[in-house]
């Protein structure tokens, strides 16, 4: 029986095989239809495999292929809720655990689980569609085993990044210093931050709107983790962590443009942001009571 007998397609498979792997990954109940499923299969198989393989060379890396895992991957990516529930009902704990016989504190391993989350749900957009490192899970191993290969490196990535908005106890527990690179955004003869950078930041945060102090606040300054953040504001969890990434970047840019106003050129303007936290005398805790919204107090 040749490929035309058995209605290969172009994929190299015959579609009633394509449906026994799509019923097995129960991809439906994740919102993903059988020929986006064929779709994500087509990748892997054009990723591992050579061009020509043959039929049986497809067959047996799609059937070793931990389909209901991929399924469940990639519908996350895509953003179905369904998929969330089930993903954080069966993986959210054992983030935790793994970021925890990682990290050398509590509140590191909480912080390093939390900052994956957001890179898992797809935080930003690139040609209308979202970014998430799930796409890039292939099925060929356990998702857990492949979930701590990623937070290891979210690890290494932590420490090389420099997080602009900080809480003044944790940096100062952790003796992390943000200096800026040079003294271009600091007035001549002057060891401290120019004072436009606290004026501009003090304005940032005051423009912020109530609910967004609130979560910055309890993430960064009362070490509330997402999920905690999220049952006080009643909401998914994946709406915290993407809204706490939204917020850091717009206060980042509004900083910006505020020492952009206030004379800087873009450069000191970016480069006073990498100040050291700790010479700022701006009260941040006060500033992210609620009562202190836009009003300038």
């Amino acid at each position: 029986m040749d490929g035309s007998d058995l209605g290969v397609r172009t994929e190299g498979l015959p579609d009633a095989i394509i449906a026994e792997l799509y019923r097995k990954a129960g991809a439906e109940r994740f919102g993903l239809t059988q020929q986006e499923f064929s779709q994500i299969l087509e990748e892997v198989r054009t990723k591992y495999l050579p061009v020509g393989a043959s039929e049986p060379e497809v067959l047996d890396l799609y059937r070793s292929l931990r389909v209901e895992e991929l399924a469940l991957a990639r519908a996350c990516a895509a953003g179905n809720d369904a998929a969330w529930d089930v993903f954080l009902t069966r993986y959210r704990e054992k983030l935790y655990d793994a970021a925890r016989s990682i990290a050398p504190s509590e509140s590191t391993a909480r912080e390093l689980a939390d900052s994956l989350y957001a890179e898992l749900f797809g935080t930003q957009t690139r040609d209308g569609g979202r970014i998430s490192k799930l796409n890039y899970y292939a099925g060929r191993g356990s998702l857990e085993g492949w979930l701590r290969m990623v937070l290891a490196q979210e690890y290494v990535n932590l420490f090389r990044s420099q997080r602009r908005l900080v809480s003044l106890e944790e940096q100062s527990e952790a003796g992390v210093q943000f200096r800026a690179p040079n003294s271009a955004a600091v007035p001549e003869g002057s060891t401290a931050p120019d004072l436009r950078l606290e004026a501009a930041t003090d304005e940032a945060l005051a423009a912020l709107a109530t609910e967004d102090r609130f979560i910055l606040a309890a993430y960064y300054l009362d070490g509330r983790t997402l999920a905690e953040t999220a049952r006080m504001l009643g909401v998914h969890e994946s709406t915290v962590s993407r809204r706490l990434d939204k917020i850091t970047k717009s206060l980042s840019k509004a900083i910006v443009r505020g020492l952009l106003s206030r004379g800087m050129s873009r450069r000191q303007a970016e480069e006073a942001l990498e100040a050291d936290v700790r010479d700022l005398s701006l009260d941040v805790r006060r500033r992210l009571k609620p009562e202190n919204a836009r009003n300038g107090t």
